[in-house]
């Protein structure tokens, strides 16, 4: 087995959270402790044939599982031989509550488990648990499980800079408390860091709390409109995008004469849209090839915490445009 300082700086982790994921492997048989100055053995045998998994999918809502790379993640599972399937309450119904996703993870038959935007939390949780899971997006970052995700902070800073540039100085990022706390993700850090390195303190203005409920979005937007209306959002997620041009749509605010909007993500259906919608977009395939290596390792045994980084970048659509005088 690969020393601890390899194994850190292959895998970007501290050497304590290493010596901790080692000594669970040696509890589990896997590992055979070498003695002192002497290097770990892998106790499988290296003919080993790979087993299909049980794999669980903890998915952020329920309408997580009509996402397009979740629907193709499932069925590229299913044709590697694996058995995949939605845990029975996503991570919103379950309200993040540790103790639920312990009786839910207890109670459900799986081998694996895939948490989908997982709030830091729920992945400690999940990290510090014998079963092997597989964050995808989430505050996974220093955790020691294997994840993946796009490089939203660098779409973020390109997007805050384009609204800079033209004139906008109220803008507003509406993201889900488990982006905003206990503290800023690193994409919120990056944008309210934007801000201020562009003379503009960051208040809880720009990084607003709200009820999570239709009628509860529905509130911030009118609250935010009322006294001091923002000439830009910035929305993390397709139907909090979509809920909101309604909004606007039935208040006749013209979007983007009267106020700009950027979406966090793509969706196939923006190419209906007009105007063009501003957002982040990246490719799901490499994310979901992760995923699938992943699965192929796991069923294997072999250790895999390795975390990767899909590119992701800024599409200036027609829903931005100057800030109103």
């Amino acid at each position: 087995m690969p020393g601890r300082s390899r194994l850190a700086s292959e895998f970007g982790i501290s050497g304590r959270l290493i010596d901790g994921a080692l000594v669970q492997l040696e509890k589990e048989g896997l590992l055979q402790a070498g003695g002192p100055r002497k290097r770990r053995r892998i106790t499988l045998s290296e003919t080993m044939e790979p087993t299909s998994l049980r794999v669980a999918i903890q998915d952020f809502a329920p309408s997580s599982r009509l996402i397009n790379y979740r629907v193709d993640l499932f069925h590229r599972l299913l044709e590697e031989g694996h058995s995949a399937f939605p845990a029975r309450q996503s991570l919103t119904e379950i309200r993040m509550d540790l103790s639920r996703i312990a009786r839910q993870t207890r109670e459900t038959p799986a081998d694996a488990w895939i948490v989908i935007s997982g709030s830091r939390e729920v992945l400690e949780w999940f990290a510090s648990q014998p079963v092997s899971v597989f964050a995808l997006f989430g505050r996974r970052h220093n955790l020691p499980i294997a994840a993946a995700g796009p490089d939203k902070p660098a779409g973020m800073l390109r997007a805050t800079r384009r609204l800079l540039e033209l004139g906008h100085r109220r803008i507003v990022l509406l993201a889900r408390s488990n982006r905003r706390m206990p503290k800023p993700g690193v994409s919120e850090s990056v944008f309210l860091a934007e801000l201020d390195a562009n003379g503009l303190e960051p208040s809880a203005y720009n990084l607003p709390d709200w009820k999570e409920t239709a009628d509860g979005f529905q509130d911030c937007l009118k609250q935010l409109l009322r006294v001091t209306p923002p000439t830009a959002l910035i929305i993390d997620e397709v139907h909090l995008f979509n809920a909101a041009m309604q909004f606007l749509a039935r208040h006749n605010i013209r979007v983007p004469e009267d106020i700009s909007l950027i979406c966090t993500d793509g969706h196939p259906d923006f190419i209906w849209y007009r105007p063009t919608v501003a957002h982040i977009n990246w490719d799901s395939r490499p994310v979901v090839r992760r995923i699938l290596n992943w699965a192929s390792n796991i069923s294997q045994s072999r250790i895999d915490i390795e975390q990767t980084i899909t590119r992701a970048e800024f599409i200036e659509g027609g829903t931005i445009g100057p800030a109103r005088p």
